[in-house]
């Protein structure tokens, strides 16, 4: 077999073609979410805490320049790492409740594919019937 054809045959099976709409998906989904958190609960979260922006907080530690006499700064942005955390708290929680609601589908599909289905008319007569021959033939064996 030919390494065309093996590669073919890899990419053409489901779960390839699955995880590849799953990382395009996901690669949307979090523009959509790093949008959500800059501009709608981050600027809440700031204006609580009086005006601070996130993105901004650092910590700047001197270093020795190259001139003399002067010092440099190397800053430590812990801001950007605390929005990084916030953005992946909420992608969490919306993947969470996303996969909730899926699993909680699923449950509802199993229960009703699980709950024995409504006999028809006919088979109510017929279950009828066999209940009263029953009943003929406990009494005949009684008597």
């Amino acid at each position: 077999m030919g390494l065309i054809q093996e590669f073919k045959e890899f990419a053409m099976r489901g779960n390839v073609i699955d995880m590849a709409v799953g990382i395009v998906t996901g690669a949307a989904f979090t523009s959509i979410v790093t949008s959500l958190v800059k501009n709608i609960i981050t600027p809440p979260i700031g204006a609580l805490l009086k005006g601070a922006d996130f993105s901004k907080l650092s910590i700047n530690i001197p270093v020795p320049a190259v001139a003399a006499g002067e010092v440099a700064y190397v800053p430590i942005s812990y801001g950007l790492f605390l929005q990084s955390v916030f953005d992946f708290v909420i992608i969490a929680m919306v993947l969470f409740m996303v996969l909730k609601g899926i699993n909680s589908l699923k449950r509802k599909q199993a229960a009703e594919e699980a709950a024995p289905p409504v006999p028809t008319r006919d088979q109510e007569l017929l279950m009828e019937i066999r209940d009263l021959l029953k009943a003929q033939s406990t009494t005949r064996e009684n008597e």
